[in-house]
């Protein structure tokens, strides 16, 4: 009898911001000087590339995640949840002492909106480390955030040199962002991302390839993706879903996207619609519960 063939589990590499996420759910914003008892709190790690990973790693992928975390009892605990969630952390800064990147975070409980403040990663310079080289080419796919901006243009410029996919996750359009777009394959972009000169989402896709991108979409929360390949373009849905918590649902589609990718190959039109859409649906079920945890249990 053959023996029943296996898919190869796909490798991620994940380069950008890691944050400790303290999530409120409250009843509504506070206004100044307004106090407020929230109804839940959690913890967990954070930041686009970080959250990617879990997801990655979620679907069955090995995923690492290469960022700056540091010693501090509070970066101590973001890595140790991601750990946990099978993410494999190389942290470029493991001798820093100072606190990690807190994102205070408040989720409206009416609506799933919510409101973020955080440093992110503007009191971290992080040095492409000695080994960037193997670490890329250890990989499957290599996906970015856009944070840690001289790290990021060394290893797209490895991945795109030995011909690894790349994808980019466009939160929201940053400094020396046109100097990483040739080296990316995909970018998907939040309705928030607006490179210089757009305003729309057709204006932004024609952005992108302009600059080098061959397939690129546009998140508009409940509505649908919009996205652009090389011949041709379109929509995807999202799926209805009751919504409690927006928050990581974009990461979480970017790190879906991502292994489906990986999982794909030679990209076609066909293929990634497929993987829009089946990211989609990983993205609105994370939508149901409150944190960026729960959904992963079942919850």
């Amino acid at each position: 009898m053959r023996e029943p063939v296996v898919p190869r589990r796909p490798e991620g590499l994940f380069i950008g911001l890691c944050t400790l996420d303290v999530i409120q759910l409250v009843d509504h914003a506070p206004a100044s000087n307004e106090k407020l008892t929230s109804r839940r709190q959690t913890i967990a790690a954070g930041g686009p590339a970080a959250n990617a990973a879990v997801a990655f790693s979620h679907l069955g992928g090995a995923a690492r995640l290469l960022t700056a975390i540091g010693s501090h009892p509070l970066g101590l605990g973001a890595t140790a949840d991601l750990l946990r969630l099978g993410v494999t952390v190389s942290d470029l800064t493991p001798d820093s002492t100072e606190p990690p990147a807190v994102s205070s975070i408040m989720v409206t409980a009416s609506t799933g909106e919510r409101a973020v403040a955080s440093t992110n990663a503007t009191g971290h310079r992080v040095a492409p480390p000695d080994d960037l080289d193997a670490l890329v080419a250890a990989c499957d796919i290599v996906q970015f955030d856009g944070h840690h901006r001289e790290l990021a243009l060394s290893a797209a410029h490895i991945a795109r040199a030995v011909g690894l996919p790349t994808v980019l996750d466009a939160g929201s359009w940053k400094d020396g962002m046109e100097n990483l777009l040739p080296s990316i394959d995909v970018t998907v972009c939040s309705a928030d991302f607006h490179p210089p000169g757009t305003s729309t989402p057709t204006e932004t896709l024609r952005f992108l390839q302009e600059h080098g991108v061959r397939w690129s979409a546009v998140t508009q929360g409940a509505e649908p993706i919009v996205w652009r390949g090389p011949d041709d373009g379109g929509t995807v849905n999202v799926p209805a879903v009751p919504v409690t918590d927006t928050l990581g649902a974009g990461d979480f589609l970017h790190g879906a996207l991502t292994h489906h990718l990986a999982l794909r190959g030679h990209l076609t039109s066909q293929h990634f619609t497929e993987a829009l859409r089946a990211a989609a649906a990983v993205a609105s079920r994370a939508c149901t519960s409150f944190g960026t945890r729960a959904w992963l249990r079942g919850e």
